[in-house]
């Protein structure tokens, strides 16, 4: 039984790949293998759909919607988790210049899956993919870079703060 269902997601999942290949082709949209390392779009093979591109989108929108609510925190920490204020106390101006570069993207980005929500176009979600994909690598390079700052700051911060007496 699970053998056959694991049979059936493989099978299923070959057939998107297959629909993808289509579209990528015609869109000239990125390979399947690099949207599904940052999108996880391979769960569009758990959907029965006649708008795959639609599916990814939703995808993709997912991601974006995640990182957005993070960077969000950081530049307005109103209500934000303890982590958050963590975060922020470890980040330098150029840090927080490029987020708020990055939160200008984000933007733009949910405009635009606002309008494709309200009318379907399958050469707009094409256009969608393969220009949110375009955007994600530089997004991606701006929140490591952030990310290294923190862990590079947290451990010289705990050195500083470990000094300390304890008894």
């Amino acid at each position: 039984m699970v053998k056959e269902k694991a049979k059936e997601k493989k099978s299923s999942l070959q057939d998107v790949k297959k629909e993808y290949e289509k579209f990528k082709e015609k869109y000239n949209l990125p390979e399947f293998k690099k949207l599904n390392e940052d999108f996880y779009i391979e769960r569009a093979s758990d959907v029965e759909t006649d708008f795959l591109l639609r599916e990814i989108r939703k995808f993709i929108s997912d991601r974006y919607s995640n990182y957005m609510r993070f960077v969000e925190a950081i530049l307005n920490p109103v209500n934000s988790p303890m982590f958050i204020f963590s975060v922020i106390k470890l980040l330098g101006k150029e840090d927080k210049k490029g987020l708020e570069t990055v939160y200008k993207k984000f933007m733009d980005i949910e405009m635009e899956l606002i309008e494709l929500d309200i009318s379907y176009s399958e050469e707009k979600e094409a256009e969608f993919i393969k220009k949110s994909y375009e955007e994600w690598q530089s997004i991606k390079e701006v929140i490591n870079k952030v990310i290294e700052t923190v862990k590079k700051n947290k451990s010289n911060t705990f050195e500083k703060n470990n000094s300390g007496y304890f008894g």
